[in-house]
């Protein structure tokens, strides 16, 4: 890869692209800082049952990509904000679960890094037995700090 590019793209095409990603994407990170806040919005793991056993976000609902269609309406008021999540960034299950919400015409936004990140940065896990402690990977988060302040 070169930094010139044969294509030509602005730098307004640049910032057009990457304020829609801040729009329609978060983080753990800003996710938990939200969380604290009170700020009003619906967590979801798109997640199979198997994996919302294994382990979820403190406080998601589940609902797997496959049930979106059929039973969101019942379990989020279209007024209400959504963050889709799923494994982690190897799987695109929380983009198939955001599609699928915001074809229902939900504000919907997609937590990048999924579980895997929010449980690596050490931020509140639950299973069915109830919290699960883990330390901060300090290769993903500050240790001691909910933010990198990037």
């Amino acid at each position: 890869m070169t930094m010139t590019s044969t294509t030509t793209s602005t730098a307004s095409e640049a910032a057009q692209h990457f304020a829609a990603k801040l729009r329609f994407e978060t983080d753990p990170s800003d996710v938990r800082a939200a969380q604290v806040a009170g700020e009003r919005f619906v967590l979801i793991d798109s997640r199979g049952e198997a994996a919302w056993r294994q382990g979820r976000i403190a406080g998601a609902v589940h609902l797997p990509t496959a049930d979106i269609a059929e039973r969101a309406a019942g379990l989020v008021p279209r007024d209400q904000p959504v963050v889709v999540y799923c494994w982690g960034p190897g799987c695109n299950g929380s983009t198939r679960a955001a599609l699928a919400f915001s074809l229902l015409g939900y504000q919907v936004r997609e937590l990048i890094g999924g579980f895997e990140y929010w449980a690596r940065e050490g931020l509140p896990v639950e299973d069915d037995n109830g919290p699960v402690t883990r330390s901060a990977d300090p290769l993903t988060a500050p240790v001691d700090s909910i933010s990198c302040a990037c």
